[in-house]
């Protein structure tokens, strides 16, 4: 009623009067749904009315710090700390401003001293946790979020954050143990089961993980974030219709999801149903265009089933969401062969190196395309930058001394046919793969025959 009353008066320039509750209530309802420019209207108005309230200069503090303002609110509370020196709100509103000035530990002893005067306790040890996370003491943020917990075992955001604190500390068996003991204690928390089934498997306990789940989507039966981790754990147990009938549960709960039509997509294609597969990867670029890893995987599908038009068409999506991932580079030019675009192929690689991607079969896939395009020099001076990285490895070598032997410049191609043999002898066929000129070639030939003696 006093929202109406208060509403109606901005309308017609009215001045009514409001009590300090009414006052407090308005500005609290205004900056609840963020709508602070009338929070501050109803601050200036009851500031007027009421100008000895300490309430409304608090919430005064507030709009401050909101607005970043923290010089003037520092003042203010030292002025309402003179007049109310035991009032917790006073503590509370110095340590946000120490906390946004990045001073941590100065912001929780002053929440230490709010400690002392407060009755609601929780709000506090909740404060004083997330300041603990500030500075990464995962132990005393803990122990002031089971603080909350033990005052309210409902307080589910408090058990949110011990189970945080316990995750970024890697003691993932510790967490198990406190929430059995919660669960124990309260055990209709489907939140409680669904962490301790994220719990279990982290630690690749997944049988454990699955019956927690279960208890969890058992107590709500419209706990969405229990069905998919359920859905996930079974794809781990290897029960892929299992997981999808689970997946499916989340898509009949909510809007359809590209996450569920993805995860859909690969247990039908574990199960070697690739129609099926396809038809959800196709939703889940329908769902979300930008989402490139379902590109990727209608490219991998058409990839392996040889059908590298469609390939190449999904592979052109994928990049042109993520143009820096070389990985699609690299499955772009591996396509691209398959077509017989060498020259797309070429840039391919390219872009992988480029790129970092900088892993041996890229040098060696872009030397074998240069050198199928003539471009022999260019295939050299590639191998000659792998050779940097990788030392003594048979596939360059043989290469090289393929590569020379085509530049009749036989006394480098047969160094590095010796080098190459040394590393490994077996290996000297990939010459007649690529160069079947130079391994027909009688002196090569003799030395191969004569080297492969002397191992004997």
């Amino acid at each position: 009623m006093s929202l109406v009353k208060f509403e109606s008066m901005l309308k017609t320039n009215n001045v009514y009067f409001f009590d300090l509750v009414e006052f407090e209530e308005i500005i609290i309802h205004y900056l609840d749904v963020g709508k602070h420019s009338l929070a501050k209207k109803a601050l200036k108005l009851g500031l007027e009315q009421h100008p000895q309230s300490v309430d409304l200069k608090l919430l005064q503090v507030e709009l401050l710090i909101f607005d970043n303002n923290l010089d003037k609110a520092h003042i203010l509370l030292k002025k309402i700390e003179q007049i109310e020196p035991n009032n917790e709100e006073v503590f509370i509103q110095r340590a946000t401003i120490l906390s946004k000035s990045g001073n941590h530990l100065e912001a929780i002893e002053n929440l230490k001293k709010a400690l002392s005067f407060t009755e609601d306790k929780i709000d506090v040890w909740s404060l004083m946790g997330m300041e603990y996370l500030y500075l990464d003491d995962f132990e005393n943020a803990r122990l002031n979020f089971i603080n909350c917990i033990e005052e309210d075992y409902e307080d589910y955001s408090a058990l949110y954050n011990i189970v945080y604190c316990f995750d970024m500390a890697e003691e993932h068996e510790s967490a198990i143990e406190y929430l059995n003991a919660y669960i124990n204690k309260n055990p209709y928390c489907e939140v409680a089961w669904h962490q301790l089934g994220r719990q279990y498997f982290i630690l690749n306990m997944f049988k454990e993980a699955l019956t927690s789940f279960d208890y969890a989507v058992l107590i709500d039966e419209s706990f969405i974030g229990g069905y998919l981790e359920k859905a996930k754990t079974l794809e781990e147990l290897g029960d892929y219709q299992e997981a999808i009938d689970n997946y499916v549960v989340t898509l009949d709960l909510d809007d359809p999801t590209a996450f569920a039509y993805v995860r859909i997509g690969e247990c039908y294609e574990k199960l070697n149903k690739y129609e099926a597969a396809i038809s959800f990867y196709k939703k889940a670029v329908q769902e979300d265009p930008l989402l490139d890893r379902g590109w990727i995987l209608l490219t991998n599908l058409y990839y392996n089933d040889e059908n590298y038009q469609k390939a190449s068409y999904y592979i052109s999506k994928a990049l042109k969401i993520d143009e820096d991932n070389p990985l699609y580079w690299r499955k772009y030019a591996e396509i691209k062969i398959k077509l017989n675009f060498y020259e797309e192929a070429v840039t391919g690689f390219e872009k992988c190196l480029a790129l970092n991607d900088d892993e041996l079969e890229i040098y060696i896939g872009l030397t074998d395309v240069l050198s199928f395009l003539g471009e022999f020099n260019d295939a050299v001076n590639i191998l000659f930058k792998a050779q940097k990285i990788y030392k003594n490895f048979a596939e360059i070598e043989y290469r090289l001394a393929g590569l020379f032997f085509v530049l009749n410049k036989e006394k480098y191609g047969f160094n590095h046919l010796i080098a190459a043999m040394k590393i490994d002898y077996d290996y000297h066929v990939i010459l007649k793969e690529l160069f079947p000129t130079v391994f027909d070639n009688k002196n090569v030939q003799k030395l191969l025959v004569d080297f492969k003696k002397a191992l004997e």
